[in-house]
Order: structure tokens, then sequence, then C-alpha cells
């Protein structure tokens, strides 16, 4: 897939300061008008429907004494229809979903299940072409009032041409907290999610170059590189990561695009392997 036109979509905040720098063609895309998808059920909005599939949130037990709540971004594609990992690559639009009670900002944290790499003739990119569901945990702005939730949610689905999705998905995150519908959808995306990065297990950036940095993999015993995802950042823009020559699949050569300034960025990404994946930061040295 293609980059979407920057003067036709409206981007999450600071997509457009590292994302326009980059050069691609130009894809056909289509903008959907604002939707708002009201809740159908307790404890989850109602679905939202596009072209390409179908989007809604869905929560699962009770707030904790923080505030904190498990919820999951269900997304049912079409058959023959794609959408995007965190940082797709030279293409794509990042999933993103900012949440608020009334005046008040909920925090969320998004954890994306393990990716895949896509080549459609234009440009590589990294994503999923199957349902799959986003592992949101979401923070209420007071933990101990009931609230509702509205959710601005914006991704991209793509088949031959992109669709931009921009909906606001509304429901109650203190009803309906036994429902065990919602609770296997929520519990499905955490089981989703790569492990988190450890001794033995992990990536970490060795040098940097002008043009590029090199990731080093610590691995299991016998366990053998298949890929590496690295998401840039509002001013790190990266490119498709490669197998390093002659490091026997341990080391990625990533390309660095455009970095403005010098500070040292922490990057997320997913390391994956014949022994499974998983997931951590790391930094610039």
């Amino acid at each position: 897939m293609m980059d979407l036109a920057p003067d036709t979509v409206a981007k999450p905040h600071g997509y457009d300061q590292i994302r326009a720098m980059r050069k691609s063609p130009l894809l056909p895309c289509l903008l959907l008008a604002l939707a708002s998808a009201s809740g159908a059920q307790a404890g989850s909005s109602g679905w939202h429907h596009v072209e390409g599939g179908s989007i809604r949130i869905v929560t699962s037990g009770a707030p904790d004494e923080a505030g904190h709540l498990r919820g999951a971004l269900e997304i049912r594609l079409k058959p023959g229809w794609k959408t995007y990992w965190l940082d797709p690559g030279a293409s794509g639009v990042p999933p993103t979903l900012e949440a608020s009670a009334g005046s008040r900002e909920a925090g969320v944290e998004i954890g994306f299940p393990t990716p895949r790499r896509f080549d459609d003739g234009y440009a590589l990119w990294a994503g999923y072409d199957e349902p799959l569901s986003l592992a949101l945990t979401l923070t209420l702005p007071e933990a101990d009032a009931p609230t509702r939730l509205d959710a601005s949610v914006f991704l991209g689905v793509c088949e031959t041409i992109c669709i931009p999705v921009q909906a606001t998905l509304s429901f109650d995150p203190r009803s309906g907290t036994h429902d065990p519908d919602h609770a296997a959808v929520v519990d499905s995306a955490f089981a989703a999610l790569p492990a988190p990065a450890g001794n033995g297990f992990s990536a970490r950036v060795v040098e940097v170059r002008d043009d590029a940095m090199v990731v080093e993999a610590t691995l299991p015993d016998g366990a053998r590189a298949l890929d590496l995802f690295v998401a840039g950042t509002e001013t790190l823009a990266l490119g498709t990561p490669e197998k390093a020559d002659g490091a026997a699949g341990a080391q990625f050569r990533v390309p660095v695009e455009t970095r403005v300034g010098k500070a040292r960025e922490e990057m997320t990404y997913t390391l994956v392997t014949d022994r499974g994946a998983v997931t951590g930061t790391m930094r610039l040295p």
C-alpha cells in the first residue's frame, strides 16, 4: 500500500512532523466522515462498519483502585483487506486511539500482536491481513466515579485502495464487567501479544552511522532470527530492517531515513524468531 495524501487525511498529533518527510507515490484513498458508534452492549461500544470491515471497543472486568481497565480494539477485516502495525514503514496509517470522559482525558496504552511483512509491489510495510484485536490498557480519569468513555479511533484498512477510518466509539466501562464474551475477546488480545524482551532474548542498537543503525539480537540457544520490526518516532523515520551480511541472522541493518536532532530516541521493537517473538524498547547510543 502507498502513503495517503497528507492534505486529504487528518493525521494523529505529531504524525506529519516526520512521516511527511518520506516520499512515495500516492494511491487513491477515500476519507470517511467522522462517525460515532454508541454503546450497543454494556461494557462495549457498538460496531462501526466500513467497506473493509468493522471495529468496536470491548472492556472486561472492573477498574482497579488506580482506575486501570483492560480492553480490546476489535478489528474484523473482510477477506482480502489489511490493516497496519504501530509503524507500517514507508506507507500506511498506524492505529491511534485517544479516550476522554467529558473534558478529562483517559490514559490509553495499545499492545500490538506480532505483525507480518507485506510487499504490495510498491513498498514493504508491516501489518495484518486477518481479523485481530489490539490490547488496550485504559486509565480512567476518576477511579471511583461512574464514567462514560468516548474513544477517538484512527486507523487504515486497505485492499486495492486505502480507507482511513475515523470514528468515535462510546461505552460505559463500569457496566457488564462479568460478560464472558467480552472477557474472551480481551483475554485473546492480551494472549496474542509478544512476550516482553528480557535477558537472553532481546535486541539493542550497537552502532549508528549516518544512514543506518545496526541492531544486534540476543537469542536463546538454537533460535534463529526471522525478522525485526522497529517503530520510528516523531523525529526519527526508519526504513525496513535487513539482516546484516555475515551476522548469521543475529544482526540487522536499519536504514535511518530522517533524523531531526540528536536526542537518544527510545524505539519500540518486535523481534521475531523461529522460537517466538518478543517486544521491548531500545535507545540510540
